[in-house]
C-alpha cells in the first residue's frame, strides 16, 4: 500500500471518528519549538495554551469564549491543542500537518510563523480538506493561491511595506526628510517578499533605492553585507530578519561603524523576545513594524490583562515571567479566532468550521489587537479589518510611536551615532 494511500484511508476514519458530538476539541498546531526559532515558536506556544486556558475555563474577560466553560455550542466541549516541531523545515512542516491529521485527529490546524513553512503545512490542509488558521505569517503570496482551507488573520508585508513609507512621508512633514533607502533581508519566503513590496512602494513614494542586499538567514558572518550598506549609504535601512540574524546584524553595524539616519524593521527577530537582552543599548532607536505593543493597555485595559495572566503562565511553565510580543499577541488571537468559528459550527466536520471561518465577524473590541476586527475576504480569506502600528525601542522597551494618534511616546530621529 502507498503512503498516500495509507494517509487518505487514516484521513477517512479520522473524518468518521468525528461525527460523534465530542468531549473535546483538538487542534494541531505547527511552529518551530528546536533550533534558531524555539524561543519564539516557544513563546507562540505559551501564548495559544493561555487561549485554550481562556477557552476551557470561565474567566471574565471581554474576549470570545472567555465567558462560561469550553465551547456552549458543543456542549461545553474541551479545547486540546497538540504540537509539532517544524523545525524551521518546510517538508517537516508539510509532513507534520499530514501527522496531526491522520493520527492526532485534529479538527484543525494552526501554523507556521515561518512563511515558507506556512506555505507547505497549508498545502497539505487544503488536499486534506482541513481548516488552517494563519496567525503569525506575513507573505502576501499566501492568501493569493486560491485555496478554500486557509485563513488569515494578520496584516501582510504588503500593508506593513506601504505604511513604512506613509510613516516616512509623514516624517517629511515633520522636517526629517529621508531620500533613500537600502534593503536588507533574510533570503527566505518572507524576506524576499518584503523585497519586492518595499521597492514597490519606494517607487511610489519617490524614494531611491540605493542598496539591495539579500543573505542567508543562517549566515554566521554579515561583514560584507553590511561594508555594501555602508558604501551606499541609505539615509533609511528597511530590514527583514529573523531572530539571530537580526542580532547578528546590529552587532556588525556597530563593529563596522554603519549608522543609517533609521532602521525600520519588519518585526520578526528585532521584536522576539530575546533581541533586547542580546544586544542591550544598541537596540535604542530602532525601529519595528507591529501588530500589538503592551502600551496598548493605556487605551485598552483586556491587554494589560492578558499579559497579566501570560507573565503568570510562563512563569509557572517556564519559569520566568514574560511579556507578550506581538507574534505571541497573535497567536493568541488566532485561537481565538479559530475557537470561535469551531463554536459557531457546532461541529466538529471540517466543513462547516471552514463555513464557520468565512462567516467570521468579531470586532476589534474583542480583541487585544489595534485591530479594527476580524473578518475575512470572502475570495482571499484574508483579514480585511487588521492594521499594523510602529513601535521604537526607547530604553530597552518597544514604544508605540507611529501612527501618531496612538502613540504612546515621541519619535527619536536620527539615530545617534554609535556610543552616543
Amino acid at each position: 500500500m502507498s503512503f498516500r494511500l495509507a494517509l487518505a484511508i487514516a484521513v477517512s476514519a479520522a473524518l468518521g471518528a468525528r461525527a460523534a458530538s465530542p468531549q473535546e476539541v483538538v487542534i494541531g498546531a505547527v511552529y518551530p519549538l528546536s533550533g534558531g526559532l524555539a524561543k519564539v515558536g516557544n513563546d507562540i506556544k505559551s501564548a495559544i495554551e493561555l487561549a485554550v486556558d481562556i477557552v476551557n475555563d470561565d474567566i471574565d474577560l471581554p474576549l470570545p469564549l472567555a465567558k462560561g466553560k469550553g465551547l456552549p455550542h458543543l456542549g461545553g466541549a474541551k479545547l486540546r491543542v497538540v504540537f509539532a516541531d517544524h523545525q524551521g523545515a518546510p517538508e517537516k512542516g508539510l509532513s507534520e500537518a499530514e501527522r496531526l491529521v491522520s493520527q492526532e485527529k485534529v479538527a484543525a490546524l494552526m501554523g507556521s510563523y515561518n512563511s515558507n513553512v506556512t506555505a507547505t503545512a497549508s498545502q497539505a490542509a487544503e488536499r486534506l480538506q482541513i481548516p488552517f488558521l494563519n496567525a503569525d505569517s506575513t507573505s502576501p503570496l499566501l492568501t493569493t493561491r486560491g485555496f478554500r482551507w486557509f485563513f488569515r488573520t494578520t496584516p501582510t508585508d504588503d500593508e506593513f511595506s506601504e505604511n513604512f513609507f506613509k510613516f516616512l512621508d509623514e516624517m517629511k512633514k515633520k522636517g526629517k526628510a529621508a531620500k533613500s533607502v537600502g534593503l536588507m533581508y533574510e533570503n527566505t519566503l518572507f524576506g524576499t517578499d518584503v523585497s519586492k513590496f518595499e521597492k514597490k512602494y519606494a517607487q511610489q513614494h519617490g524614494y531611491e533605492v540605493v542598496a539591495d542586499v539579500a543573505y542567508d538567514s543562517k549566515a554566521t558572518n554579515l561583514n560584507s553585507e553590511i561594508q555594501r550598506l555602508k558604501a551606499a549609504k541609505p539615509d533609511v535601512l528597511l530590514q527583514a530578519s529573523y531572530t539571530n540574524d537580526a542580532i547578528l546584524s546590529t552587532r556588525t553595524m556597530k563593529e563596522l561603524d554603519f549608522r543609517p539616519q533609521a532602521i525600520l524593521a519588519m518585526d520578526a527577530g528585532h521584536v522576539a523576545s530575546e533581541f533586547v537582552p542580546a544586544v542591550g543599548k544598541d537596540a535604542d532607536g530602532i525601529i519595528s513594524r507591529e501588530v500589538w505593543a503592551l502600551e496598548l493597555g493605556e487605551k485598552k485595559p483586556v491587554v494589560k490583562k492578558v499579559n497579566d495572566l501570560f507573565r503568570k503562565k510562563t512563569q509557572a511553565t517556564r519559569g520566568q515571567a514574560i511579556d507578550m510580543d506581538g507574534t505571541s499577541a497573535r497567536a493568541f488571537v488566532g485561537l481565538l479566532v479559530l475557537a470561535d468559528a469551531i463554536d459557531r459550527a457546532g461541529s466538529i466536520e471540517p466543513e462547516k468550521i471552514r463555513a464557520a471561518l468565512e462567516a467570521t465577524d468579531i470586532a476589534g473590541d474583542a480583541l487585544i489587537m489595534p485591530w479594527r476586527g476580524v473578518k475575512f475576504d470572502p475570495k482571499t480569506h484574508q483579514n480585511t479589518l487588521g492594521q499594523g502600528i510602529l513601535v521604537q525601542i526607547q530604553e530597552g522597551k518597544y514604544r508605540v510611536v507611529y501612527p501618531f494618534d496612538l502613540a504612546a511616546a515621541q519619535i527619536r530621529w536620527p539615530l545617534p551615532a554609535w556610543g552616543k
